[in-house]
């Protein structure tokens, strides 16, 4: 009888990489991730002999990243075969499409590989202007047509980095980082995806990484931010935003730009239920923008501004119960509003439905309600939809009124019924 070879792909790359035991190739994966910015990632030797066994276990998504990364390889030819067979395809196409990136660009940037240049110097110029236009197609196309050319876009860019190098590869890696990001954005604020917002950020966090630009960095780690903030972990928030402000402290960033990372921690420390923390953070934001510095602001930087400062207030003020000073805060956001930011009107419509809703004027309400849905039926915007239905949640004890019962006939008709019911 043949003795069993195990995975024999695995262990040429493990020996090739120059880990001679599966407990250097286990310390090496985790060690490896804490650079790569994966949290928690601990790879036991028991993991790695399962790994080049007869019937390897396909990995989960972080430790592939981190195999890919570390040996140069994507994961067929280190000897794995995905679940869903090696000519199909997963379920997900997001993951597809992003997995594809990431086997590709591991093989860019594994160790000792030196890339084959074959682009001009123009690549990087031709591929940082389509990123530049998805970033400005964002505030007007609709989320679901333009998430899938944002990720073609980044498979392009994972594609280019082994023919390129030098000023023209950080170039790519920086627009790249960008393209991720705003694919992110779109997956959490468009498209209420945080899971697989959280796997998106960490390629742009990679690119930025790439790029060897903290800014882009930090500006990336505060929206990963988002993600346990939102959800009410005020630990992992605060541990996100000390790495965000400690990029931007090596980038020098603009006042502006600090400013906006306290408004998404505030934001966090908000929906953490620490309104008067959050409060003095936006009082911070405000000295920030009041005093300004001498750093500009990065041209991608377009989704903050003092409307959107007024607009994180406002919002923080109704939760705290703040309902007067909530609402001089947020009609100031709406005065103030520049065209292009209709998506962010939604939900400073919303927040001013529900502080309406919260001093018993349900007729307001439902007024400022409608003039989301109308803006809603023209540039589509989860965030400012769950604004509006937590308004027709505080809009319960007025259900028998007409006007609610109006905001209902718009709110469940066939164009936003799945929309609302599928969340």
């Amino acid at each position: 009888m043949p003795r069993p070879t195990g995975n024999v792909r695995l262990k040429a790359a493990r020996v090739a990489a120059g880990f001679n035991s599966q407990q250097d190739l286990a310390d090496a994966l985790t060690e490896h991730a804490q650079s790569m910015g994966i949290r928690g990632l601990s790879v036991g030797v028991r993991q790695v002999r399962r790994w080049e066994s007869d019937n390897p276990p396909w990995p989960q998504p972080d430790c592939q990243r981190v195999l890919v990364h570390l040996l140069g390889q994507n994961m067929e030819s280190l000897g794995f075969t995905p679940p869903w067979g090696s000519e199909g395809s997963p379920p997900d196409l997001v993951r597809r499409t992003l997995a594809g990136g990431a086997a590709a660009w591991g093989l860019a940037m594994g160790p000792g590989r030196a890339a084959a240049v074959s682009q001009p110097a123009t690549a990087g110029t031709d591929f940082e202007a389509v990123t530049r236009s998805h970033r400005r197609l964002y505030w007007s196309v609709a989320p679901t047509k333009l998430h899938p050319a944002v990720l073609a876009h980044a498979t392009l860019g994972c594609a280019l980095l082994p023919e390129t190098s030098d000023s023209t590869r950080r170039a790519i890696a920086a627009a790249l980082a960008e393209t991720y990001l705003l694919a992110g954005r779109i997956e959490f604020f468009d498209l209420s995806e945080p899971t697989t917002a959280h796997e998106t950020l960490l390629f742009a966090l990679q690119a930025a990484g790439e790029a060897d630009d903290p800014l882009l960095g930090s500006a990336i780690i505060a929206h990963m931010a988002f993600i346990p903030g939102w959800a009410g972990d005020q630990e992992g928030a605060q541990e996100r935003m000390i790495a965000a402000r400690t990029y931007a402290r090596r980038a020098l960033a603009s006042a502006e730009f600090l400013a906006w990372l306290d408004a998404v921690e505030a934001e966090c420390e908000t929906r953490c239920g620490n309104t008067r923390t959050a409060l003095h953070l936006i009082g911070h934001a405000e000295d920030f923008l009041e005093d300004g510095n001498e750093h500009p602001s990065p041209q991608w930087m377009d989704w903050f501004s003092p409307a959107r400062l007024a607009a994180f207030k406002g919002n923080t003020q109704l939760l705290a119960g703040h309902l007067p000073q909530a609402r001089a805060a947020l009609l100031q956001a709406l005065e103030a509003m520049a065209p292009g930011e209709e998506k962010q009107s939604t939900v400073v419509y919303g927040d001013l439905a529900a502080v309406e809703a919260a001093s018993g004027n349900p007729e307001a309400a439902c007024e400022y309600a409608g003039k989301a849905l109308d803006q809603l039926a023209l540039t589509w915007y989860a965030t400012g939809m769950d604004r509006v239905r937590e308004v027709r949640r505080a809009l319960t004890p007025h259900q028998h009124q007409s006007c609610v019962r109006d905001l209902d006939d718009r709110l469940y008709d066939w164009s936003t019924t799945l929309s609302v019911l599928r969340r």
